[in-house]
């Protein structure tokens, strides 16, 4: 550990440190770290885990990765909202109850989280580098369309090498006024007013599209959003916990609370009767 610490520490300023010293310091390669992202050594990384991990091809595969969950976001005339559950399991176990599914790439900018939490995690934070980078570089806010494009560029390279992402990129710019993109790790890149992704995304649409419209209020919004990740968690197993509702606007996104799903799944019941193949009476 002292050598590795003596090799990659300097001063702050000393006058010993020569040219050919200083540009090694700054390059990663000659210094001997990588910013490549790391392949698995065989010969065809991308046949290898489809060997290992595409049950579809390969029932025996030795990696058979399961996972589910529920977001959301949508379009309307007060700017985004943006909602998850914080349910992250492994097959039928429950690994956790409050995952925090929603990326805050920049304090303007929001994505989502669905399919490997890992890959999510890194390539957003990643996306956050390359947004503030833009910033800096021409001293004004990257638009959403950029940014989504940056990142379905980034894991098309990767396509079929074992990523696991559907995420979606959420932010309001005066010139694009609400803008919302759906990337996956195949490298499709959508825009639309409506995306729901994971495993309980067919419960999430059903009350999505009996009552999305454009022009609703930010109080009817956030309300929708609540309601649809609530139907997801209550019809699918891989999705609960914590509902997670944030508001897109152009001043930035605004969070509107980290909710159980239990005392809103009763308040909706008994103040609406809602969810009627649930008894509230002791049979």
């Amino acid at each position: 550990m002292d050598t590795l610490v003596a090799r990659y520490s300097r001063p702050t300023y000393d006058e010993t440190v020569t040219e050919d010293m200083e540009e090694e310091l700054l390059d990663p390669v000659a210094s001997g770290l990588s910013l490549k992202f790391a392949m698995p050594p065989v010969a065809q990384p991308s046949s290898w885990l489809r060997s290992a991990t595409d049950d579809r091809m390969n029932p025996d595969c030795p990696i058979k990765i399961a996972h589910g969950t529920t977001t959301l976001a949508f379009r309307f005339q007060g700017g985004i909202i943006v909602a998850t559950d914080s349910r992250a399991t492994s097959g039928d176990w429950i690994a956790s109850q409050t995952v925090k599914k929603v990326i805050e790439i920049n304090d303007k900018m929001l994505g989502t989280m669905a399919g490997g939490a890992a890959d999510c995690q890194y390539w957003l934070a990643w996306l956050g580098m390359q947004c503030r980078l833009h910033e800096l570089r021409h001293k004004r806010r990257i638009s959403v369309a950029a940014a989504s494009k940056i990142l379905a560029n980034l894991v098309y390279s990767y396509k079929n090498m074992g990523l696991s992402m559907g995420t979606m990129c959420a932010g309001v710019t005066k010139e694009e006024g609400p803008a919302l993109y759906y990337i996956d790790s195949d490298g499709t890149r959508l825009a639309g007013n409506l995306f729901c992704v994971g495993s309980g995304q067919t419960f999430a649409y059903g009350v999505l599209d009996a009552e999305y419209k454009y022009d609703l209020s930010v109080e009817d919004a956030l309300a929708l959003g609540s309601r649809s990740i609530l139907a997801a968690t209550h019809r699918d197993a891989y999705s609960g916990g914590f509902i997670n509702l944030y508001h897109v606007k152009e001043q930035g996104w605004e969070k509107h609370g980290f909710s159980d799903t239990n005392p809103i799944f009763w308040k909706t019941k008994l103040e609406k009767g809602e969810f009627t193949n649930v008894t509230s009476e002791l049979v």
